[in-house]
């Protein structure tokens, strides 16, 4: 396919700092998830057996059970999504900056987008299964083909890939509400936590190599969910939804109505259904909700002086390394090649895995600000930014 000259954008070029402070919650709000995956018996696999279930407030009104469903629920596939919706904006950016420059499209994006496929899998492999790097990387290859077709091809490429996803969600909470009535949830896999718990490091690599197809899946089967949100993200970028503006203003105030007005009744309803509506919960009714925080957040910073917005912000400003230091800093902290606090802990109740996302929280906000005192970009920016620099014939920079 041949390259396509741009013609630079009216869009500004400075900046937004909206996009970092969202950047940032997206990144601890993917932890808010994350965090129950590491601290439960078997950690990566049990994901696959049911071994996360929430517990039932309903029939069991404790206040840990309760804190426990909305901690889980608010955070459930929605960060997830808004994460994915900001990485299509950053696409967009990446788009309008070469534009700025008369540069062809896509250019040198491909090299980035197999950096960045290169750097999930070394996280798959060295870290945590359940990476979303490498998805993000395949779906930024379409996406970025499509930002130089008309809106037009955008437009039916987007609902195409999002009326798709739905049909599939569809599909299996049909499937999951006429088939058998489920048991109780399956019981983690003995060997899979014993790895945890016990196991060495080359071991739980070595499992994961060899369950690499089923620890993928999740890309696959929401690949749909991922090309609809890119898109959504680039539409939302180009209608001024991030800029300070009395435009961007009011699209955010309809984002934060809508999402939140339609999706947090939706998806409780979803929740309180059971495990039969966990694809349409987390796949359907999570990026309707994601809509809704960008609008709130958006809104709050607007109208207020945010206490923590710089924090976040600093998070946001070195998501990629937050995004893999979160994951490490868990996996040290609970599996038995560290401290082993799943398997200490375990039976304990809730409170100390919250109040684990907690810590490491912290940990993330204070490194970013400390270390963004002294550098421009996180350290992993800084490795992708230098291995993906033009050079000269002599290895320098021209």
């Amino acid at each position: 396919m041949a390259h396509t000259t741009l013609v630079a954008p009216a869009a500004a070029s400075t900046r937004l700092p909206l996009l970092d402070v969202l950047r940032g919650a997206a990144i601890l709000g993917t932890l808010m998830t994350n965090v129950w995956i590491f601290a439960s018996p078997g950690s990566e696999w049990s994901v696959l057996q049911g071994g996360l279930d929430l517990p039932d407030p309903v029939a069991d009104p404790s206040a840990a059970n309760i804190a426990e469903t909305v901690f889980r629920f608010l955070a459930d596939g929605k960060f997830l999504s808004l994460l994915t919706i900001l990485f299509g904006v950053g696409l967009a950016i990446q788009y309008d900056s070469a534009a700025r420059r008369g540069e062809p499209w896509p250019g040198r994006y491909p090299r980035r987008a197999a950096f960045l496929f290169l750097e999930g899998t070394v996280h798959f492999v060295l870290v945590f299964a359940w990476d979303v790097l490498m998805g993000y990387a395949v779906t930024a290859l379409l996406v970025a083909r499509l930002l130089a077709r008309s809106e037009k091809v955008r437009r039916v490429a987007m609902w195409t890939a999002g009326g798709l996803h739905l049909a599939l969600i569809g599909l299996v909470t049909l499937g999951n509400l006429a088939g058998p009535e489920s048991g109780p949830p399956q019981s983690p896999d003995p060997a899979a936590v014993r790895l945890y718990a016990h196991g060495g490091y080359l071991e739980q690599i070595a499992f994961r190599l060899d369950h690499a197809l089923a620890l993928r899946i999740e890309p696959v089967f929401s690949f749909g969910l991922l090309v609809f949100l890119f898109l959504l993200g680039v539409r939302l970028h180009r209608a001024g939804a991030f800029a300070p503006s009395d435009d961007g203003r009011r699209i955010r105030a309809r984002m934060a109505g809508w999402g939140l007005g339609l999706g947090l009744p939706l998806g409780a309803a979803a929740a309180l259904g059971g495990h039969d509506f966990f694809a349409l919960g987390r796949y359907g009714i999570a990026p309707l909700i994601a809509v809704g925080y960008i609008g709130l957040i958006g809104c709050a910073l607007d109208r207020f002086r945010v206490p923590g917005a710089g924090a976040l912000g600093s998070v946001g400003r070195t998501a990629l390394s937050c995004y893999v230091g979160q994951n490490l800093l868990c996996m040290l902290l609970c599996y038995g090649i560290g401290l082993g606090l799943a398997d200490r802990l375990g039976g304990h109740g809730p409170w100390w895995v919250m109040g684990l996302w907690a810590a490491v929280s912290l940990v993330l906000v204070a490194g970013s600000r400390l270390w963004l005192r002294r550098f421009d970009r996180g350290p992993l920016e800084a490795v992708q930014h230098w291995a993906l620099s033009p050079r000269g014939p002599r290895g320098s920079r021209p």
